[in-house]
């Protein structure tokens, strides 16, 4: 029999359901060298942290995150917590000599992030941050290309992360909207997840400029025990200001000499979770939405005269990445399963004492490039960094 790895995680809502259904869906798809058992699920609201450990399959609850991060019986910590809270529970399960497995963006600035990174670093322990669009097959598959020199020599990158759920003037004024506990808006949140992949498929990034605005200051308070990830309710006729961005755009250049844009926005009306990136190379192009999640477009200079244009790849073959452990090709796979290959990848990183991407390094090199994006938004200067 494989032996079992012990999970605690903390915090029970949207990320809580993905992180939960990756780790029972894990082993039951890919063999894995250890089997994930749900042992304690912690959170604030006994309540509603019961039902969710019910329906989720959690052995134990614990409202005391301490208490679990020091219990000997736990293996990996899983943060699945809003970002201002990853720092202290972080640093606590990393000195407990906790893997830990931890949702994204990293930390509320960089100072938090080199903190994070040096207690795993010092303790041991591995460390995940789970930019879970790089697992995705098309993803995955763009990589490969790219390294195999599918397209040559890369010009341009251009990436859009698009989504609507507040352009309703009376959505009210959740975590999600207050500096103090998001740090900034759609560029800590779903920039985030664009500099990654831009990082994963491009290079580093080395001057940013930036601009940022806002377009509804006021906002009704939010009833906090009724409010979702991405809905709420309202507490009544009080309101409060919206101390973050509501859309940003960055420009930037790589190290490798290619230049960049980024699009963040939750005021694109119609726009549901729309992340796009196209990479446009000296010997082809690929192009990506999120939407379409398990397509990739593909343009080549090498084929034939008169036959040139994108064509569309279907990354469902067992030949792809990760694709060969779900359904049979034309079968596709959905948002949940980048969630289940992370889990996958981090217990083979476990298992096999070897790095897993990206860490909490990469999550530093991501928080720098989100803050210089701050920062010049409010300068008007370009940033170097």
């Amino acid at each position: 029999m494989k032996k079992q790895i012990n999970i605690g995680i903390v915090g029970y809502k949207f990320m809580g359901r993905a992180h939960s259904n990756a780790w029972k869906k894990a082993p039951l798809f890919f063999d894995t060298p250890s089997v994930p058992v749900l042992k304690v699920a912690c959170g604030r609201h006994q309540e509603s942290l019961s039902e969710f450990a019910e329906n989720w399959g959690w052995e134990e609850t614990e409202t005391d995150w301490q208490k679990l991060v020091n219990r000997p019986d736990i293996d990996i910590i899983d943060i699945a917590l809003p970002q201002n809270l990853h720092y202290e529970v972080a640093l606590a399960a990393a000195k407990a000599g906790k893997h830990i497995f931890c949702e994204k963006p990293l930390s509320m600035d960089s100072a938090q992030a080199v903190e994070m990174l040096r207690a795993c670093e010092e303790n041991g322990v591995k460390h995940y941050l789970n930019h879970n669009y790089r697992r995705t097959p098309a993803v995955a598959l763009a990589k490969k290309m790219i390294e195999d020199g599918k397209i040559g020599r890369i010009f341009h990158w251009r990436c859009a992360y698009q989504q609507d759920w507040i352009v309703d003037p009376s959505f009210p004024l959740t975590w999600q909207l207050k500096k103090e506990t998001a740090k900034a808006g759609p560029q800590w949140d779903l920039n985030s997840h664009a500099v990654d992949l831009a990082h994963f498929l491009v290079g580093d990034i080395v001057s940013v400029s930036s601009l940022t605005t806002n377009f509804i200051k006021e906002r009704p308070i939010a009833d906090e025990t009724a409010t979702g990830s991405l809905t709420g309710a309202s507490k009544g006729d009080e309101t409060g200001e919206v101390t973050v961005e509501d859309a940003a755009l960055m420009m930037v250049r790589f190290q490798n000499g290619a230049i960049g844009s980024f699009e963040a926005t939750r005021f694109a009306t119609g726009r549901k979770n729309r992340l796009t990136f196209e990479i446009y190379g000296s010997k082809g192009s690929l192009v990506f939405d999120l939407e379409r999640m398990n397509e990739l477009q593909y343009y080549s200079n090498e084929d034939t005269k008169g036959e040139h244009g994108f064509r569309t790849i279907l990354a469902t073959e067992s030949i792809h990445p990760y694709a060969g452990n779900w359904w049979p090709a034309g079968h596709i796979i959905g948002y949940e399963h980048a969630f289940v290959h992370a889990a996958v990848d981090f217990l083979d990183a476990i298992e096999n004492d070897s790095e897993i991407k990206p860490n909490f390094a990469d999550g530093l090199k991501i928080i720098q490039v989100l803050e210089a994006g701050l920062r010049s938004a409010e300068s008007g200067v370009e940033q170097r960094l």
